[in-house]
């Protein structure tokens, strides 16, 4: 069964703010920006920049199993909060993915979908822009999601969660047997 995203989730335009942010150690909103979004498709909510922000409405605040998508720029994915950002707003260019049918889609398997090969190439077939490549809310609304059973979701999710960490394994592998026969070679350059 294949659904659009519209179907299964809202989709929202970050929030646009009218100047510059300035965080503030007093602020009591955090901002969710491009930069908090980790290589590992998840946010990062550590180092959320604070700000001072009067009215933030309740439809605005980001939470946790939210999807924030990348809109602009060379790479097209989405990033899940794994846990409550607190009182936080998802900054514009941004947009954020909530899902609306939990008994249909798994927000961590939405956010695996978004990144694989048949996603990525309907987003570039739609973007919009020759150097700063652009998605807009409403390709993102029309992309097709293959729903498989929701255990089914969680096996692909736990199956990519599990290569992703082999992949880091064998890179920290490689980088140790690399430093190892540098030293040996040294060693041997040295008549050790």
């Amino acid at each position: 069964m294949k659904l659009k995203i519209k179907q299964l989730a809202t989709v929202q335009t970050g929030y646009s703010f009218r100047s510059r942010l300035e965080a503030s150690k007093d602020g009591e909103v955090a901002v969710i920006q491009m930069k908090d979004l980790l290589q590992d498709n998840t946010v990062g909510c550590k180092k959320l920049v604070k700000i001072e922000l009067e009215t933030v409405k309740e439809h605005h605040l980001a939470q946790k199993g939210d999807l924030v998508f990348r809109s602009r720029g060379q790479i097209t994915t989405a990033a899940i909060l794994l846990e409550t950002p607190g009182k936080a707003v998802v900054a514009a260019p941004l947009l954020r993915i909530r899902i609306t049918k939990p008994d249909k889609i798994l927000p961590e398997y939405l956010n695996w979908y978004i990144s694989q090969r048949d996603a990525q190439i309907f987003l570039a077939s739609r973007a919009k822009g020759t150097l700063q490549k652009m998605i807009s809310k409403q390709t993102v609304e029309d992309m097709e999601v293959y729903l498989p059973t929701l255990e089914k979701q969680q096996h692909i999710v736990d199956l990519a969660n599990l290569s992703a960490r082999e992949r880091a394994i064998l890179g920290m592998l490689a980088e140790k047997r690399e430093q190892y026969i540098s030293t040996l070679l040294m060693q041997l350059a040295k008549g050790e």
